[in-house]
């Protein structure tokens, strides 16, 4: 194996060949758009709707495929190698783990489309539906659901287990990409401009990324923090808001993720859970139950028929759950990898199969929880008509709509200052998680041993919210949005190259029989 690039530098703390032109990249991308803005989103827009007529079934069948990579490696020999000495606990309990991995893969987005992404749906219906109709209002909240469910959260993981066997059973100082595939591709190409290709196309991705879900989360709680306080949403009141999530993720991201990212991911579970307790009592408690059952029921009667939708025969264009299905899974992608570094960092002690399952089960079930919650309330207010929803939607941003929606509870400043909370947490979470990951990717550091450098950390949180602010500023934030989506396509040829490279280096350490749990004597207790 190639040594060369695992000299570990004690006096540099990030690794400035990947890092900076990863950062000059986004700076070059973004400068033309923010110029240019309306003209950048025509033509990225065209060449999107060209992605989407052309390789809709391409991303259908990715996430399927994914979802059954997962369960081969889960339930196959595979599944029982231990990410680390086949001795040692767990770093994290099942509960602290399953919160940190959903406050990672669902973030503060899970409050928009929980709460208002119906609404899409119910205006542009599938399957030949009328819009507004019952059908439509149910499929909306299925459709909700199913966003959040088994192909994304595959989409996320599905790099986890080459990115955890180098760091943990390996001992690779590197946790990067390229250090994944020298298997593949050897030394030669690894040490040199290969592999250093291959780790600034996962840093731009996720640089863009990172900024685009700051600058779209803002609006998640300026909104409401504006409906809250009776004023309107301004640049500076965005301001006020990103410059205090940048206090807050980057002191959980110095904190680390012990006292940081997990004790802000285990609180959020317990706060997100007595909002929902209020939002059932205050509001159309029944009403929630029930519609939830038939969301559940509309999903899993349907999840076949959606998972594999692509209009074939609408020659007139795609609705909305067609090209936004596409969009979805294509920008899932761009994280894929950062949810998979991540993922894989914070799994030592696990086994393949408890990561690969708990990272598929526990941010679906907890999402569709959440969209029956919050969607239900919409739908009712929809319904009875104490706030128009699909004409606010239609009219505004869709976030616009969920403020009035909020205020139509009793006690409206407690449920939206608790919304306004749990966003903001959710968000901090997603973004020091960022921050952590990018910081241990760029290390010059053993991250076999050691954590990322506090300092380092910091450094990344600053740049990435400087780089969003700027585009929120001066335009060219839905132009990058739009690149990031772009940017899965070699994501998905990545992803795809480490489920190789984890199966051919269990294979080659015959990891199922060398570093599995010991088995216990029935006796044993």
């Amino acid at each position: 194996m190639g040594r060369k690039n695992q000299g570990i530098n004690s006096e540099r703390l990030i690794d400035y060949r990947i890092f900076v032109p990863s950062l000059l990249v986004i700076i070059a991308i973004s400068i033309p758009f923010s110029v240019y803005e309306a003209q950048a989103l025509d033509v990225l827009n065209q060449i999107f709707d060209t992605i989407v007529d052309v390789f809709s079934w391409g991303y259908i069948w990715y996430g399927i495929i994914l979802v059954a990579a997962g369960l081969y490696l889960s339930f196959s020999k595979y599944g029982q190698v231990v990410l680390g000495d086949p001795m040692e606990k767990p770093r994290f309990t099942l509960f602290e783990y399953a919160s940190i991995l959903i406050a990672m893969g669902v973030g503060s987005t899970i409050m928009r489309t929980g709460m208002v992404q119906w609404s899409a749906v119910a205006n542009d219906p599938p399957f030949g539906m009328e819009p507004g109709s019952t059908e439509a209002l149910l499929m909306g909240n299925a459709y909700s659901m199913f966003l959040w469910s088994f192909q994304v959260f595959a989409i996320f993981v599905m790099a986890a287990p080459a990115m955890g066997y180098i760091l943990h059973v390996r001992k690779r100082p590197l946790m990067r990409i390229s250090e994944a595939c020298r298997i593949i591709f050897g030394d030669k190409f690894t040490d040199g401009m290969g592999g250093k290709i291959l780790d600034m196309i996962f840093l731009v991705s996720i640089l863009a990324g990172a900024a685009v879900t700051l600058g779209l989360g803002a609006p998640i709680v300026t909104h409401n923090l504006a409906r809250l306080m009776n004023m309107d949403v301004t640049f500076g009141l965005t301001l006020i808001v990103t410059l205090i999530w940048v206090i807050l993720f980057s002191l959980s991201a110095y904190l680390g993720i012990e006292k940081g990212i997990k004790r802000l991911s285990t609180f959020n579970m317990y706060l997100a859970g007595a909002f929902a307790v209020f939002v059932m009592v205050a509001g159309p408690g029944i009403f929630i139950l029930d519609y939830f059952t038939d969301s559940v029921s509309t999903l899993l009667t349907n999840y076949v028929g959606i998972s594999l939708y692509t209009e074939s025969l609408n020659l007139e264009g795609a609705t909305h759950v067609q090209s936004n299905t596409v969009f979805w899974f294509a920008y899932s992608a761009t994280w894929a990898m950062l949810h998979s570094v991540f993922a894989a960092k914070i799994s030592r002690g696990r086994t393949i199969k408890e990561m690969i399952l708990t990272y598929l089960l526990a941010p679906t079930l907890l999402s569709w929880a959440a969209t029956g919650v919050l969607g239900g309330l919409g739908v009712h207010r929809h319904l009875t008509g104490e706030v128009p929803v699909l004409d606010i939607v239609q009219n505004n941003e869709a976030v616009a709509a969920i403020p009035e929606i909020l205020a139509s509870l009793p006690f409206a400043a407690i449920a939206l200052t608790v919304f306004i909370i749990v966003a903001m947490i959710f968000l901090t979470t997603t973004l020091d998680s960022t921050t952590y990951t990018i910081a241990a990717y760029t290390s010059t550091k053993d991250m076999s041993k050691t954590e990322p450098s506090r300092y380092l950390r910091v450094i990344v949180a600053v740049v990435i919210a400087t780089l969003s602010l700027i585009l929120m500023r001066v335009g060219g934030l839905a132009p990058l949005e739009v690149i990031s989506g772009l940017m899965g396509l070699p994501i998905i040829v990545i992803q795809f190259l480490t489920i190789y490279a984890a199966i051919k280096m269990m294979n080659q350490d015959q990891a199922w029989v060398n570093n599995v749990r010991p088995k216990q004597n029935p006796g044993d207790k």
